[in-house]
This record gives structure tokens, sequence and C-alpha cells, in this order.
């Protein structure tokens, strides 16, 4: 099944839809007590997840225009964010940074989420080298502790797209990462979430980038340095990853800092990330002085 966030015209707040196709069904129209948020859903379990697909399968309740909503990031609140650093070859190799033998993991700020077509925007006086990162999103959906890789997938609950929007001369300039890539809206989700049981392999789907009308990434996450089944497993052995917590795997080459001449994201850019079989996800830029 495909979900997102959603605001309908005239609402206050985001609510979890079913997506088919070029429409949306709000969840919580199709039964009393159903879930408003992703994170609701998830914690139902299969059960839960099962009673919404027999009911949206049953049409219950009017399906809207995706053309006349607006998208929220794909989680509203999840217990942590963890990133991924330098886990494809080619960007550690770009950014002249060495892959360790252990996964670089860092985390993201909650504030740092932005939804589908959002505009992001930052000071100038902060940073003049904005850049974009393609990532696969892993959704955790059972809560997985000491799992080894070989049953590490049976503990996502779905995939979305993310795009790792980091201030590079922050990056470089400081010894964690957490701060250049966790600016407002600096990490984009979405549009959509993809249960798990839709992606065959992780490790089997087209990631890319356009900036501007330009493709500057186009690789596959079968490049991962490590894949998505061993960063679950790594990370559940020091701490339990909870229903809901989002990791974003890492970005393959192709980032703007390593171009020559370098390519970042300028006021008025529009950076699309996008998995084949998940979706494409849109962000525009402002740079305000």
């Amino acid at each position: 099944m495909r979900f997102a966030h959603v605001t309908p015209h005239g609402a206050a707040e985001p609510r979890l839809a079913v997506i088919r196709g070029d429409e949306a069904l709000l969840v919580e129209q199709l039964f009393p007590g159903a879930p408003r948020f992703l994170e609701e859903l998830i914690a139902g379990g299969d059960p839960l997840l099962d009673k919404v697909r027999d009911a949206s399968a049953a049409d219950a309740g009017p399906w809207h225009p995706i053309s006349g909503l607006a998208f929220a990031s794909a989680l509203l609140a999840p217990p942590v964010i963890l990133a991924i650093g330098l886990n494809y070859a080619a960007h550690s190799s770009e950014l002249g940074l060495k892959t360790d033998s252990t996964p670089t993991v860092f985390v993201l700020w909650p504030n740092s989420l932005a939804g589908h077509d959002a505009t992001t925007t930052w000071p100038r006086s902060l940073s003049e080298s904005v850049d974009y990162e393609a990532e696969l999103g892993v959704i955790i959906g059972r809560p997985a502790k000491d799992v080894e890789p070989e049953n590490a997938l049976d503990h996502v609950w779905g995939y979305t797209v993310v795009n790792d929007i980091t201030a590079r001369d922050i990056q470089y300039s400081e010894a964690q990462w957490s701060r250049c890539k966790s600016f407002d809206g600096f990490t984009p989700t979405g549009p959509y979430v993809v249960t798990a049981d839709e992606i065959a392999d992780p490790q089997d789907l087209h990631i890319w980038t356009v900036l501007d009308g330009h493709t500057l990434q186009d690789a596959t996450t079968g490049q991962m340095v490590r894949p998505v089944a061993t960063l679950i497993s790594h990370l559940s052995k020091s701490a339990t990853l909870l229903p809901g917590t989002l990791i974003s795997t890492g970005s393959p080459g192709g980032a703007g800092y390593s171009r020559d001449p370098q390519v970042f994201l300028r006021d008025r850019s529009t950076v699309t990330v996008g998995i084949d079989g998940i979706g494409e996800l849109t962000t525009h830029c402002r740079i305000v002085d």
C-alpha cells in the first residue's frame, strides 16, 4: 500500500491518506477510530494495517484528487531520525572522506522534517554551500533489538524518499554532522510511504536527483557499502529501534560539492530526488539575506 500525510483544503493540520494513482482517501474516514497519522497506523501493527487495507478496497469514503492537496512529511513525529553517512563508496570518495569499518551514524533534528513541494529557506549568512543528497528512507515497524541481518527486514514497515540537505561549509568546520543537516526544512521526506511488501528488494532500486532540470545523481541502492539489513542489525545492537524510527541510509555519488565547478542549491532552485517504485520528492529553495 501507499500512504501520505496530506492537508485537505481548509484543514488545520495534515492527516494520513491512502494513495491510489492520482487520488487520496483520508484514512480517518474509513471507520470509527481509524488512525489519523502514520505513527498511529504503525503502532497498530498488522491487524490495523489489514483493516485499513480492507476498508480502502471497499471504497469507503470519498477519494480526493492529489492535485488539490498539500503534502506534509512522510512521518510527522518519529521517535528518532537516524542518518548514515558515507554509505556509498563513490560519495565517500568525492567528499574526500574515508568509509570507516563501521557505519557513520548521526541524528537529524525533528525540526528539519519537511514535506513534498514545500519551500526550504535558509539565511545566506549561515551557508552558501548547501547541497542535495538523495537517500532511501527506511521506517521501522516492529521493535528491533539485537537482530541479525537475515531477519532485519522483517522489522521494516515501509520505505520513503529522503533529501538529506547539507550545509557543506558547516559540515567541514564541525566534528559532528547533525547541525549542518538539521536546519529547518533540511530533511524533506515523502511524498509517499510504501509498505515493505511492495518493495521486493531494497537493494535493487534506482535512485536519482534532478536539480533545475539537470540530472546530477543517477545510481542504484545496490551500490550501498552496507545494505539496509546490515544497517538495521548494526543499529539494533546498541539500542532498540522503536516503531516509527526513520533511517536515512546514505547518498550515492554526484553531490554538488564534488563537482567542478561546484553546484549548490541556489535561491529559487528546485530539486527533485526520487526512487523508482516509491516516488519523487520536490523541494523549492529560497535564500534570505
